[in-house]
């Protein structure tokens, strides 16, 4: 892959050669020594190096792989984990990881799988002799060199006499990989720990299958905990030596050295696992006989954290993995709830893991559709493009957009405004925000012939709404804000649009204004309700205060919100109609404002509990339970329905009525953002500008496309990253990225 515009041309003195790809931490790219041997170097994400958890966590990484570097390894280079933007060089391996071979070519037997299984406790062995533990052993992590088995990425590993990194609470790692007492208490992990992993390797390595996959990541976690693995398809030789590395009890585990002993006892064929020697396959077996060619995908593209490294794919049935038995199915819709509950110790930062490749949608072939609207058309001449918009600060983020006629106008990462011709990417003009900008604060919109922004005042003194000509992006006016909208909705939209008027709070946080989004000419000025502190919304056609008590807003402790119509004429508010809980409103449906009762840990948003719905015409409120609290997930609204992005891709359809799930499905899209929807399908898209496609009545993926930019860190996008102009769909990603193409011919990996 080429070095993108914007990369360093050399990191720590190493002349860079390409772009390998990015992964969760940073950017890692090929470079040479002095003498010509191949490197590789990882360049923390920028958004992180400032990050003190994250920086700890890059020199755990630099720390482990240094104690551990030697044959079965990639020996590290040089570093420099104390720069201003943090780097770590490695050994460059060839090969394909364990995730690709098994995706390309099936499962593992007989030598190759006896060989695989010594090399691989023999890294492990050593790994936990220079008293590391590793934490995160999956077939992504393993390469397969031309001299055997090399284990990388030790991102979350720690030395096996230190408390293990919980600044957040944060469980991190690959549920179905991951031992029972690392989804459950972290900091008491230890080298059975990756004894554990090993043996779900193992497994995976000789059937193509964990021994724990289940739908989602939450409910894999549920398996790892609670349930027996599946071991029916290993051969019977190396399920003997798998089976108690998989012991839930961490002291009833084999170590690396018995392991090893015993893996070398093993016969060079392995001979058959009992279900393979059987007259006839058990149910599990028909079950995948049958339909693996069918729900067979593309080989998965390098994964970017490691050259050749890749998320293995999985063969499924409809929602379900096959290969569970068919008495595990009745207990899903409990044990996804009582998934999260089995991870104690914080919030669980879960990878698919074993997820779909990129660009693969789980539905057999003759099932699909083409994702296309017969009216709809290409703009002349157009062509995808991808293209960076640079900042005052330079300091990247998303941005958000709205198509035009011939153009997208886009805003924020540093950027007022900009102006992209659709067809081909090409900048029209450009104005950055001079200021610091806030994070998660994008753009305003476009009313007729005019762009409205953010801009961030240089000197710390707040943020103002700034309107620009459409043609040449000259200022028109501006006006300073204030608001406490990120309480009160949940975002930091300070500005929001409805046709020709801008509703704001003024800066002093005391009055709602309006004004003429052409001319900045004001219609009226509201105060607040005494006590209270209020923020615009447009939900619908209908524009609302949401108003809490002055005091629980200041203290993100509110147990009631207010909302009042606002009469777009003379700004008169309506009757106080009272919510009670901290509500997020996602948008109208059917009349009425939908809203989420939100559970917090201090300011931080990290469930809900209720999905209620507000009648502006009888100010009723009827409330309906969630079966679960969906945390780490992130709400949108549309077309009636609610929708949960959850961290790891699964996406949830809830019907707002009764707060039940109408369709759950997952995808490789993992911290999506809202839904968008058009033309009866829905999308989904990451900070890494990876886009979904989802059929709206049942949730069928119908296709994926591959990714834009690197990832980040994704805000709380309750609306969508992507808008339309006729067929082409625009797109925002992370680092001032925008990009277009062809619904018809989305960008993928095949």
């Amino acid at each position: 892959m080429q070095l993108r515009t914007g990369d360093p041309e050399e990191i720590g003195g190493y002349p860079l050669e390409a772009r390998l790809g990015a992964g969760g931490m940073g950017a890692v790219f090929l470079a040479r020594t002095a003498s010509g041997r191949p490197i590789a170097i990882k360049l923390i994400h920028q958004q992180f190096a400032g990050d003190e958890e994250f920086r700890i966590r890059f020199r755990q990484e630099v720390s482990a792989a240094r104690r551990v570097s030697g044959v079965f390894t990639a020996a590290v280079v040089d570093a420099d984990v104390e720069s201003h933007h943090p780097w770590m060089a490695t050994a460059y391996i060839t090969g394909p990881t364990l995730a690709q071979r098994i995706g390309a070519d099936g499962s593992l037997g007989g030598t190759e799988l006896r060989m695989l299984a010594i090399g691989l406790a023999e890294a492990l062995r050593e790994i936990h002799r220079a008293g590391v533990v590793h934490r995160d052993l999956k077939p992504s992590n393993v390469v397969l060199s031309p001299e055997g088995p090399r284990v990388i990425d030790f991102g979350i590993s720690r030395a096996a006499d230190h408390q293990t990194l919980t600044m957040t609470g944060r469980v991190i790692g690959t549920p179905p990989y991951m031992s029972p007492e690392q989804l459950q208490a972290p900091r008491e992990v230890g080298p059975e720990s990756d004894v554990f992993s090993l043996g779900t390797l193992l497994v995976y390595a000789a059937t193509g299958q964990g021994p724990f996959d289940a739908d989602s990541p939450y409910m894999t976690a549920y398996q790892v905990v609670h349930e027996a693995p599946a071991l029916g398809r290993v051969p019977d030789a190396l399920r003997e030596i798998v089976e108690p590395c998989l012991a839930k009890e961490p002291q009833k585990r084999p170590s690396a050295d018995e392991l090893l002993r015993q893996l070398r006892g093993l016969p060079e064929d392995l001979g058959q696992s009992a279900s393979q020697g059987s007259a006839g396959p058990d149910t599990d077996t028909r079950l995948l006989s049958a339909r693996a060619k069918e729900f067979a995908g593309p080989k998965e593209p390098a994964d970017p954290d490691h050259p050749g490294k890749a998320t293995p794919g999985h063969t499924r049935e409809g929602d379900s993995f096959v290969g569970r038995t068919l008495r595990r199915r009745w207990r899903t819709a409990v044990a996804c709830a009582a998934a999260v509950a089995a991870i104690a110790g914080g919030v669980a930062v879960l990878q698919a893991g074993t997820g779909s490749p990129q660009g693969q949608d789980n539905t057999p072939a003759g099932d699909r559709r083409t994702v296309s609207a017969s009216t709809a058309r290409l703009p002349e001449g157009f062509r995808p493009w991808q293209v960076t918009v640079r900042g005052g600060r330079n300091i990247p983020d998303e941005m958000r957009c709205a198509a035009r006629s011939e153009s997208v106008f886009c805003g924020g990462g540093g950027v007022i405004a900009t102006r992209i011709r659709v067809a081909d990417g090409t900048r029209v003009w450009n104005r950055p925000n001079p200021g610091v900008p806030t994070s998660d604060m994008h753009f305003v919109g476009v009313a007729g012939d005019t762009v409205l922004g953010y801009r961030s005042q240089d000197d710390g003194g707040g943020t103002e709404v700034v309107a620009l000509t459409a043609g040449d992006g000259e200022e028109v006016w501006s006006a300073p804000l204030g608001s406490d909208a990120t309480v009160l909705v949940g975002r930091p939209n300070e500005a929001v649009l409805q046709g020709f008027s801008v509703y704001s709070a003024d800066a002093s946080k005391s009055r709602l204004v309006a004004r003429d989004a052409t001319t900045g000419k004001t219609a009226w000025r509201t105060p607040f309700p005494a006590g209270s502190t209020c923020t615009p919304l447009v939900a619908g056609k209908g524009v609302y205060a949401v108003c809490a008590a002055r005091s629980e807003a200041d203290a993100v402790e509110v147990t009631r919100k207010t909302f009042h119509t606002v009469d777009a004429a003379t700004g008169r508010l309506g009757k106080a109609m009272g919510v009670t809980g901290d509500v997020l409103p996602l948008g109208a449906a059917d009349g009425s404002l939908v809203l989420l009762e939100v559970h917090r840990t201090g300011a931080e948003i990290d469930g809900f509990s209720k999905v209620k719905r507000l009648d502006p015409r009888t100010g009723r409120v009827t409330s309906a339970a969630l079966p679960t609290r969906y945390t780490g997930a992130v709400p949108g609204l549309a077309g009636g329905r609610v929708y949960f992005s959850g961290n790891a891709g699964l996406i949830t359809a809830v019907d707002p009525a009764t707060g039940k799930k109408v369709w759950a499905r997952q995808t490789s899209v993992e911290d999506a953002s809202g839904p968008v929807l058009s033309g009866g399908v829905l999308y989904f898209s990451s900070t890494s500008g990876r886009v979904a496609a989802l059929d709206a009545d049942d949730g069928r993926v119908l296709w994926t496309s591959d990714p834009q930019a690197d990832g980040g860190l994704g805000g709380f996008a309750t609306t969508g990253r992507v808008v339309f102009s006729g067929r082409a769909l625009i797109g925002a990603a992370n680092g001032n990225t925008l990009f277009g193409f062809d619904v018809r011919k989305p960008p993928r990996t095949e």
